[in-house]
């Protein structure tokens, strides 16, 4: 039994000739191989950085604390 469950959901996305140049080159650079799992963790690591970091509960939002 598999410890991550299936995929089933495709995410799409185009970039342009010098957005995936600059993508390869990172690939390359860092001897990252699987481009789909490197995908994967680097937007859901941002994605929870934004979630967990920026979104937290406050008693104000952010006009009233910058006033």
């Amino acid at each position: 039994m598999p410890s991550q469950p299936k995929r089933l959901h495709r995410m799409v996305c185009y970039v342009s000739e010098d957005e995936n140049a600059i993508v390869e080159s990172y690939l390359k650079k860092y001897k990252i191989t699987n481009k789909g799992r490197w995908m994967r963790e680097t937007l859901l690591t941002a994605i929870h950085r934004v979630v967990v970091d920026d979104d937290y509960p406050t008693l104000f939002n952010e006009h009233d604390m910058r006033r």
